[in-house]
């Protein structure tokens, strides 16, 4: 506790609340003094949360600050896990419950900002589903949760932007490298052309160059429209085969749609939805909510140190002891009803895992097809709007720009990293020579005092005798500390040669012993695997002709089973068609209005005759826009003739305002004079 009190009071005193506490003030704060401070911890979170506590009642303060944590996903310690508990001490501004509190906050706080900031746009507005059903709440509300998600998009194209190592210095710098090439290229092209004026007919030579670069630049632009076309030729001849190949696929699909072929893929895919439903998301939903209770479980207790996972290790050892001795009786029980029972277990297992299997295979196929539409329909789109050229993505440009961004700039450093080498290079060359000539003026000064003294030779000599002594005294000194060496080890390497000695007696007496044994046991191994293994023999032999018959049963039993599942299926199937086509041969042929009215004939027959009343209804509709349409076109083209007509009119009333008058308007009679 006083850890977090600290931490609590060195936050608070630092930007951007300078609040100058220290920990005996900041204790000895009263209730309302400390929802305050936490007031203003979420007020730095969110503006809107800046008010003053004493002019708001304090089920609202509650009630606001509740809601904002929240939003920020705050959760109550252990011992404050009752909502009642929580909301009373937030009231009363119970240390306990705001001192931990403040500690999270300040803990996240720009974590916390950027939550606060984006649950303004991403918080939805709950609106009731009686206010939908109105057809322009539904749109407004249509709009506004496609505002909601183009947010979410910039907000991460912002942030990736952020993360990309974009920054305005590096722009900066490239900018001015930019305006200095650019200088230099002005400085280049100016003394180009000074040493082109001195040429006679620099004009005319000049006039064919620029020539020359306006039909280079139209190849160029030639060759691209050619790649551009060749492009959309491509991309037509694709389409084209698409096309086609969903047509030869409708037609073989419409070939192949027989009533009975659509009941039994519908009938396939009922089954495998229901098997989806009733068993496998139950059970991975109940195996994540196990998941989740056991992690809020592990998260919900305390630390475990050392001595708490020694202790569940004993536990799950001892559990583990448990099960395999329990597996060793029932299989020294040997039931021979469960092992008949054992095969049908294995393969009904098997058939559970294997159906499984496929049903996840299912799934991630269907996960597959759906982004694979997805992204051919961003594809399509995209495809679409840049009118068959190559479209580059977002993410694409902007690697390709952030990768010559940085050769760019590795190359700028790699330029400056070899300039200043050479620089320095050239230094180090100058000094080496200088220190040379220094070298051989003093060599050249101490031979000139040695020969006066008639000592030539002196120096070299000295320097040879000292290089050759201090050679021999390293190795005299490495010759004693080896041999040294060499003697300790011997002694060592002798008096444990002795201790293993009388170490290993005893055991190589024992050792003798044991091998006659081992010598005895290897004969009578031999001889009781010989006998194993005929025994073995003759046992497998038997087993594999037991199996093979009641493979063949099992075959056999299993076909009569499918055959009889088969004959009472399709008997059902008739008896049900025999039941439906009495039942319509009765409604047909009974006297009762009412009963053929239920008949499919009759039904039919209702469908049809309303259908062509309709047909002929939008015929006459059709007969009546073409006969009325050259009377409105021309009404329209009238209409438009007027429209700008009064454009113009009013076009010259506007230009004659703002102009100086130069006369009179006079309006009589629909007639407009200008009297000058």
């Amino acid at each position: 506790m006083s850890e977090q009190l600290k931490f609590i009071v060195e936050q608070l005193n630092k930007e951007p609340f300078r609040m100058n506490f220290n920990l005996i003030t900041f204790d000895s704060q009263e209730p309302m003094q400390l929802l305050q401070i936490l007031n203003d911890v979420l007020a730095e979170i969110d503006p809107k949360q800046a008010v003053d506590i004493r002019e708001e009642m304090p089920e609202q303060t509650v009630k606001r600050m509740s809601s904002m944590l929240g939003m920020l996903k705050y959760k109550p310690p252990a011992t404050l896990s009752d909502v009642s508990s929580f909301r009373l001490g937030l009231v009363t501004g119970s240390k306990p419950v705001v001192h931990p509190i403040l500690h999270w906050l300040l803990q996240r706080l720009p974590e916390l900002k950027k939550r606060a900031y984006l649950a303004r746009f991403l918080v939805k507005l709950e609106v009731p589903a009686e206010f939908l059903q109105d057809d322009v709440i539904s749109d407004t509300y249509h709009q506004y949760e496609e505002l909601v998600e183009g947010f979410k998009t910039y907000h991460k194209e912002c942030e990736h932007l952020r993360s990309s190592g974009f920054s305005t210095a590096e722009i900066r710098r490239d900018i001015n490298a930019m305006e200095e090439e650019k200088e230099q290229l002005i400085k280049r092209v100016e003394r180009l052309t000074k040493r082109v004026e001195s040429v006679s007919n620099h004009q005319r030579m000049l006039e064919q160059a620029r020539q020359l670069r306006v039909e280079k630049e139209r190849e160029e632009s030639l060759m691209h429209q050619k790649q551009e076309q060749k492009n959309q030729l491509f991309q037509a001849e694709q389409r084209l085969l698409r096309l086609q190949q969903q047509l030869q696929d409708l037609r073989q699909a419409a070939a192949d749609a027989t009533p009975e072929s659509l009941m039994k893929r519908l009938e396939e895919e009922i089954k495998i939805n229901s098997y989806m439903v009733t068993e496998k998301l139950p059970k991975e939903l109940e195996g994540m909510r196990r998941t989740v209770q056991y992690m809020q479980k592990v998260a919900s207790e305390p630390a475990m140190g050392q001595a708490d996972l020694q202790e569940v290790e004993n536990k799950i050892k001892e559990v583990d002891s448990q099960i395999n001795q329990l597996i060793e009786k029932r299989m020294m029980r040997n039931d021979p009803m469960d092992d008949k029972l054992t095969l049908y277990r294995q393969q009904a297992s098997i058939i559970i895992r294997k159906k499984e299997s496929k049903a996840e295979e299912l799934q991630e196929a269907r996960e597959e097809l759906a982004a694979a539409e997805k992204e051919l329909k961003q594809r399509g789109s995209q495809g679409q709007g840049s009118q068959g050229e190559k479209v580059i993505r977002g993410d694409e440009l902007k690697r390709l720009v952030a990768k010559l961004r940085s050769k760019g700039t590795a190359y700028k450093k790699k330029k400056q990293e070899i300039a200043e080498l050479r620089a320095e290079y050239g230094v180090l060359q100058r000094t080496e020579e200088i220190l040379k000539r220094r070298h051989d003026t003093v060599q050249q000064k101490l031979q000139t005092v040695e020969a006066e003294k008639g000592i030539s030779g002196y120096s070299d000599t000295q320097e040879e005798l000292e290089r050759v002594s201090a050679i021999k005294s390293g190795l005299d000194e490495k010759k004693g500390r080896t041999l040294d060496d060499m003697s300790e080890m011997v002694k060592k390497l002798n008096s444990m040669i002795a201790e293993k000695k009388s170490a290993l007696a005893p055991i190589i007496k024992e050792l003798r012993s044991l091998r006659q044994r081992r010598g005895e046991l290897n004969q009578e191994y031999e001889e009781k695997k010989a006998q194993y293994e005929s025994c073995a023999a003759g046992l497998e032999s038997n087993r594999s002709k037991l199996e093979q018959e009641v493979k063949a049963l099992r075959e056999e039993m299993a076909q009569k089973e499918n055959r009889y599942h088969y004959i009472n299926a399709m008997s059902e199937i008739i008896e049900l068609q025999i039941q439906r086509a009495a039942e319509e041969m009765k409604a047909y042929v009974s006297s009762d209005p009412l009963e053929k009215k239920k008949a499919i004939r009759e039904v039919y027959m209702k469908n049809i005759a309303e259908q062509e009343l309709l047909g002929k209804k939008l015929r006459e509709e059709q007969k009546l826009v073409r006969e009325s349409h050259s009377a409105n076109m021309e009404q329209m083209k009238m209409w438009r003739d007027l429209e700008q007509l009064m454009e113009c009119k009013k076009q010259c009333f506007i230009r004659a305002q703002s102009q100086v008058s130069i006369g009179q308007i006079i309006q009589e009679g629909g007639e407009d004079r200008l009297v000058l």
